[in-house]
């Protein structure tokens, strides 16, 4: 199996945890467990756009354009800055940063996999 579906089943797996995330939101809202109902609502609002832009990242890199590659190397290193940040602050927690940053790692591994794989070779190299 080429790389680059690897990588694309991981930002996949990615985007439909954030879609997760935005029911686990709308769930909150439901329940009254928000201070703010217009804020909750445009958190929503951004948690769904951001899973659709992962998930035409993820579509992207199957069909092998680079533009796929590039927004889902964004996505792994934004990821790992909020792993970065389970680790600090008032709540740190080593054990969810860790559950948050592996998929990030596999899944940016496999990027920079994909995107050496997709790199026109020079004639001296071959």
């Amino acid at each position: 199996m080429p790389v680059r579906l690897l990588a694309a089943l991981v930002l996949g797996l990615e985007a439909v945890g954030i879609l997760a995330l935005a029911g686990w939101q709308v769930v909150a809202l439901m329940g009254g467990d928000t201070d703010s109902v217009v804020s909750s609502l445009a958190l929503i609002v951004l948690t769904v756009i951001g899973a659709a832009a992962i998930g035409a990242f993820a579509v992207a890199t199957a069909r092998d354009v680079s533009a796929g590659r590039s927004g889902g190397i964004v996505t792994q290193l934004l990821i790992l800055s909020v792993a970065i940040g389970a680790v600090t602050g008032e709540w740190a927690s080593a054990t969810t940063a860790l559950l948050i940053a592996a998929p990030a790692v596999v899944g940016l591994i496999l990027l920079v996999l994909a995107v050496r794989a997709a790199a026109p070779r020079r004639r001296d190299d071959a």
